[in-house]
């Protein structure tokens, strides 16, 4: 038969192709198990035992609408966490504030803003210990404040000046910070996912204890290495806590496009893992979820994948428009859920918030940002011979000469392009 015409077999015939195949199969899957594996993996996931039910049921949810809380549910954190977690949250949003301030003075070239998503970040990042490693994505800028990143360290990140970690070769809001094991953020949709699952992979060889947590939202579900990342992590038991927030849109594509499962959370029963969902504009939620998918990983008893139900306030970026595709009935029913007023009720009832507490945290980030955005702003920007560093302990002669060619061109640098013209 030619190339493209060949038959397809008979239902009989693949009976039988799958009959003569299944030995193979179990074959090659003791072969692939490593050797130095502490722990085989179990036989069938086991469900986080206080949120069991199907993966496709309403989010899990701690708070009311009011603030009131479920006893049953309520992970009844010390108040100084509940007050911390309520100062990193109100903090976040003033950060996201002015820097989009900045982009639109055309201070600062692009960014994006986590307007409505602070529970789902700061609430999964709260159950891991500090020893704990992070994959994020773009839309998780509460983690650096949550883990004690110095302020001057996100802005000067943000202007891509000599002070910036990465020298000005990233894009606003695509951090990396070893001091907080918060890896850095790539553009590329869900290639996280698999480099958290392979260090997570390391991590159960050598048999330590560290978790890893990922980041992505409901359009990385779409990408490769979601799939990839899942399959190594189910197979190889990796102590990893996959968390999509779903914020029911990648760009202008709505969720409705992205999948035609019940959930995201659904998926993760293919790939031998449990799946929960919740509700994403709820941090005891959020944390109560996670704390027990970190646990479980901990253990030894492998990955999770918790989908976080909540919606992107904000547009995809400074350079889009989102009020051209979306409901805006939809915006403003869940403009009602907001994820820090929700929260603050909740402490108002147990005595732990004031209106003047609230302005103090307030007026307190608007002075530490002012001023390391004075201070980034003072910065001049990397060296020229920064673009030859950190790729070759030493430059072979083809980079000399380079190097020598581009610090031969004796032109002004044009300041009428601003920083990271886009």
């Amino acid at each position: 038969m030619s190339g493209g015409s060949r038959r397809r077999p008979t239902s009989r015939a693949r009976s039988k192709v799958s009959q003569s195949r299944a030995p193979m199969t179990k074959s090659r899957g003791k072969s692939a198990t490593p050797r130095r594996a502490p722990q085989s993996r179990p036989a069938s996931p086991a469900s986080p035992a206080s949120l069991a039910g199907p993966a496709a049921d309403e989010p899990f949810s701690v708070l009311e609408s009011d603030g009131k809380a479920s006893k049953d549910k309520d992970p009844n954190l010390p108040a100084e966490q509940l007050r911390r977690l309520y100062e990193v949250m109100l903090m976040t949003r003033v950060l996201d504030e002015r820097a989009l301030a900045l982009q639109r003075q055309g201070r600062i070239g692009v960014y994006l803003q986590a307007l409505g998503q602070e529970a789902s970040h700061v609430g999964a990042a709260a159950a891991l210990r500090d020893a704990d490693w992070l994959f994020p994505a773009y839309r998780q800028p509460g983690i650096p404040v949550l883990r004690g990143v110095p302020l001057d360290d996100i802005v000067n990140e943000w202007y891509g000046n000599d002070g910036d970690i990465c020298k000005g070769r990233q894009m606003p809001v695509h951090y990396s910070f070893r001091q907080a094991n918060f890896v850095s953020i790539s553009s590329p949709i869900g290639t996280q996912i698999s480099q958290a699952v392979g260090a997570g992979m390391a991590a159960r060889i050598r048999g330590d204890d560290t978790v890893f947590m990922t980041f992505f939202g409901d359009g990385g579900t779409s990408s490769n290495d979601f799939h990839c990342g899942m399959n190594f992590a189910g197979v190889y038991s990796a102590p990893v806590v996959f968390v999509c927030e779903n914020n029911q849109w990648a760009i202008s594509v709505p969720l409705s496009q992205q999948t035609a499962s019940a959930s995201i959370a659904v998926k993760a029963s293919a790939y031998g893992m449990p799946g929960v969902r919740v509700d994403g504009n709820d941090v005891l939620a959020v944390y109560r979820v996670c704390k027990e998918a970190v646990e479980r990983a901990r253990k030894g008893e492998g990955p999770t994948l918790v989908e976080t139900v909540t919606y992107r306030m904000a547009s995809h970026s400074s350079s889009d428009d989102a009020a051209r595709y979306r409901d805006a009935k939809v915006y403003e029913e869940w403009k009602q859920r907001d994820p820090i007023q929700r929260f603050q009720r909740y402490l108002q009832k147990k005595k732990l918030w004031t209106e003047a507490w609230d302005q103090e945290i307030q007026e307190r980030a608007k002075q530490a940002i002012n001023e390391a955005v004075k201070q980034a702003e003072a910065r001049p920007r990397p060296s020229l011979d920064s673009l030859f560093e950190d790729v070759f302990m030493n430059l072979t002669p083809q980079l000399v000469e380079q190097r020598a060619e581009l610090l031969s061109l004796k032109g002004p640098e044009s300041e009428e392009l601003g920083h990271f013209p886009l």
